[in-house]
């Protein structure tokens, strides 16, 4: 099948109806049921359709897209209206994951009215089925779950706070951070949030905040214990050396989180 022909777009055929399409209540069963989750990060019509064939379960438009597709030396120059583009194209191709976008750097920093209305456009304009934000923002959180927009958190290591954070450094790693990010994960929960992904901190940590949430967990470089790690993303970009969090495929623990 070329890629001019791809079912569900425009002036093609409907959606398969053996295609079962993948919701974050459907992720939330995977995990209470054990099964591991699949996720990649695309940017592209391209991309966003090989993934989705393979039987990829969630489908990340980043906004990684700044450094691996833009050239820049962090996330934070994108913008909401880029971000809105390369989501269309992602949407496109996707048919049966689950479509997640980021929320730029300064899209969700103002008022939760001004935020509400920025994620509204990722799913009303791009078809987003998800959106993602970065740090413990819970009234954030809870406003988009009241507004009926699925809500991604991310902890750990927050890719928009890296000039607050100092770099891409490992996060997590005293006792009392420790505390505050099982604190935080657990108010996410409570606030609506529909999974977590975890970038950048101790695998036990990981592990263990896995363990007491219902909500599924994404690893970035934070061991095999999540519910699942993702693949792709920022540590591709920037003209340095690569980041400590980039995952490989490695010979460590068998599972390519990186840990070796």
């Amino acid at each position: 099948m070329s890629l001019t022909n791809f079912p569900g777009a425009a002036n093609s055929t409907p959606l398969d109806p053996s295609i079962t399409k993948v919701t974050i209540p459907a992720l939330a069963q995977m995990k209470r049921q054990g099964k591991l989750i699949s996720a990649l990060t695309a940017y592209d019509y391209a991309t966003a359709r090989l993934i989705d064939e393979a039987g990829i379960d969630l489908v990340l438009v980043g906004d990684s897209l700044a450094m691996v597709v833009m050239g820049h030396d962090n996330t934070l120059a994108v913008t909401v209206d880029e971000m809105l583009h390369h989501t269309r194209a992602v949407r496109r191709a996707v048919r049966r994951a689950l479509v997640v976008a980021d929320m730029p750097f300064g899209s969700y920093h103002g008022t939760l009215t001004d935020a509400v209305a920025n994620a509204v456009r990722f799913v009303k304009e791009a078809g987003a089925e998800a959106v993602k934000v970065e740090g413990p923002r819970v009234a954030l959180v809870q406003a988009l779950t009241d507004a009926e927009i699925p809500v991604v958190g991310h902890l750990g290591l927050t890719p928009q706070s890296v000039h607050r954070i100092g770099g891409y450094n490992v996060q997590a790693r005293t006792a009392d951070a420790v505390q505050q990010i099982m604190a935080d994960a657990k108010a996410l929960e409570r606030a609506g949030a529909g999974m977590l992904v975890l970038e950048g901190i101790p695998r036990e940590v990981a592990a263990e905040i896995t363990a007491v949430l219902m909500i599924p967990t994404i690893g970035i470089g934070a061991g095999p214990e999540c519910d699942r790690l993702r693949r792709g993303g920022g540590g591709g970009g920037g003209r340095g050396r690569p980041q400590r969090r980039s995952e490989r495929w490695c010979d460590g623990c068998g599972c390519g989180c990186g840990c070796g």
